[in-house]
């Protein structure tokens, strides 16, 4: 038995050394070997054949192309976060309302910036005020990138418009709502919009000029959406029963919150298309923004969990939403120009801001969404942030007292046109409607329809005939 153990371990010791080669093998064969690999070699350090500059030009031009196209389908699908945020957060015997606004907004507003809007935003603009052409996209190059510029453009309108239709949800007029969202989405938002973003395409405007920061719309989309709604809340005026005699607000809760954090999570989504789109290139410059807005988000996320479980004992899940929708507004501005750091610092201040924001704002002004607080508040921290934290020129006043009066100026013309406009809608076709139709809901008197049929309450079905 030994003697075969041995035999067999001796066979094997031999196949392995016939395996790999004796030290005794023959020098001829080595040399064989190496005239073999370098035979082979050339053909695996060939260099890698070099594209013309035209075609990579070409390519990169349809990567940029094919990259905004799928940014502005993201950017569009938030108007269903929209939807299901405002919807959730209000009752729901007015949800099918808050659905047709959100709708319209969409629907009406990209017609209207196709026709008007995008002119004065990115049409020629020699005073540095308002653009001069383009409207219905006349006089400009009929070619595949004006179209997905245009897209991209439309989808951010609409955004603008849709963020008043929570601020001034449950007792608004269909009619007087719609007509204010064609004037924000033609004239209110394009106009400030030239001032700051108007050399992206054949426009120059004065703020822009001035080196005014705001690389997705802090400012431009979001605070001008929310001092829209400010002046619209305050002209609509308050819902019934939202204050006590003393003046003190009651708080009305909405209808699913599961709703609302669906459309948390779907625009949480689509602003990863909202920020890193705003390049228009689809390059490395992404990677960047894609990692500020995460960060930011989950900064607001969490700080407004701590501090409503710091003051009430336990984490309020509406607000620690908001504070999500917070730190995505407030990282905005900023998201290609701050470091990570400075992003999660953005983030985490929006967070904070927006508890104490909402609070005190409803004391005098009935927004049911946190809409004011989110876009308008949150909107001008975060333009005035992407200044403070400039990545190699921090907390420099030059650029600060730029950004200070870019926040100050898209208050100054929003929120005075927008105030101005729902006056002249109250005064005309109407604003409010009746407190026995809103006691009932909009979804029946401005509709005719309802989102819960089997909830319908039987006296609200007279309502329809009124």
């Amino acid at each position: 038995m030994i003697r075969s153990s041995s035999a067999i371990a001796l066979f094997l010791l031999l196949y392995v050394g016939l395996a790999l080669g004796s030290p005794h093998a023959d020098a001829t064969e080595a040399v064989d070997a190496t005239v073999s690999a370098t035979e082979v070699a050339p053909t695996l350090t060939e260099p890698v054949p070099v594209l013309p500059a035209i075609q990579v030009a070409d390519a990169q031009a349809n990567l940029n192309l094919i990259w905004t196209m799928i940014a502005a389908i993201l950017v569009f699908l938030m108007q269903a976060g929209f939807a299901l945020v405002e919807t959730g957060l209000t009752r729901s015997k007015n949800a099918v309302n808050i659905i047709m606004k959100n709708i319209m907004d969409v629907s009406a507003g990209c017609l209207v910036f196709f026709a008007v809007g995008f002119g004065l935003m990115f049409g020629t603009s020699p005073t540095g005020w308002f653009g001069t052409d383009g409207f219905l996209l006349s006089n400009l190059p009929q070619e595949p990138w004006t179209w997905a510029f245009f897209v991209f453009q439309a989808v951010f309108a609409a955004t603008a418009a849709t963020i008043v239709s929570g601020a001034v949800a449950e007792r608004t007029r269909f009619t007087g709502y719609l007509l204010f969202s064609i004037v924000i989405t033609g004239l209110i938002y394009p106009v400030f919009g030239s001032w700051a973003w108007g050399g992206l395409f054949n426009g120059s405007g004065w703020l822009e000029n001035l080196g005014f920061i705001d690389f997705a719309g802090s400012t431009v989309v979001h605070s001008v959406g929310g001092w829209a709604a400010l002046a619209g809340a305050l002209v609509v005026g308050p819902r019934v029963g939202k204050y006590n005699e003393d003046g003190k607000p009651k708080h009305i809760p909405g209808h699913s919150l599961p709703l609302a954090a669906l459309g948390v999570f779907i625009l949480w989504f689509g602003w990863f298309g909202f920020n890193a789109g705003s390049t228009t290139t689809g390059d490395g410059s992404v990677a960047l923004i894609m990692i500020n807005t995460l960060l930011a988000s989950a900064a607001g996320a969490s700080m407004a969990m701590v501090v409503t479980w710091i003051r009430n004992g336990k984490p309020d899940a509406p607000i620690t939403l908001n504070g999500v929708l917070a730190g995505l507004v407030g990282i905005t501005a900023g998201c290609a120009n701050l470091d990570p750091g400075f992003a999660i610092l953005t983030g985490a201040i929006a967070g904070i801001l927006v508890v104490y924001a909402m609070e005190l704002i409803d004391k005098k002004v009935d927004d049911p969404v946190g809409a004011i607080a989110v876009h308008g508040v949150c909107g001008a921290w975060g333009t005035l942030a992407a200044g403070l934290f400039s990545s190699g020129d921090l907390f420099n006043p030059a650029i600060v007292g730029v950004q200070l009066l870019g926040i100050l100026a898209a208050f100054l013309w929003t929120f005075s046109m927008s105030f101005a406009l729902f006056h002249l809608v109250k005064r005309t076709v109407g604003l409010r409607v009746e407190s026995d139709f809103e006691k009932h809901g909009l979804d029946r008197t401005e509709h005719a329809n309802n989102a819960y049929p089997e909830f319908i309450p039987t006296d609200t079905l007279e309502l329809a005939e009124l």
